[in-house]
């Protein structure tokens, strides 16, 4: 998978990012970096549910580690989720990216 970003500037979820939940070594690195002087709260979440599906409403949870932060932060995910996005669920200005990264070679 290639390198995948997304920003958020407001308060509400990012795009969905598919990530390659079939690859059988599966890990996800991400970071989330805030803009300098960004005031704002954010959580990473995951679903398995088959985004692609669009009779299909994703159920989303929080990624341990990456809930409720205000600064920079990373994490990993090991177990295959099908997709990715990072909610920002406060926000006073500033904005949020986050950055993943997935092993694999294809």
């Amino acid at each position: 998978m290639r390198r995948v970003k997304n920003t958020v500037s407001s308060q509400s979820a990012g795009s969905t990012l598919p990530v390659d939940w079939r690859d059988s070594n599966f890990k996800l690195g991400m970071a989330v970096v805030l803009s300098v002087g960004a005031a704002l709260t954010f959580t990473v979440e995951h679903t398995f549910d088959d985004i692609q599906d669009e009779s299909v409403t994703p159920t989303w949870f929080d990624t341990d580690g990456l809930t409720g932060l205000t600064t920079n932060d990373e994490g990993n995910i090991i177990i295959p989720v099908s997709a990715v996005r990072l909610n920002v669920t406060s926000h006073t200005s500033g904005e949020a990216t986050i950055t993943l990264l997935q092993a694999g070679g294809r």
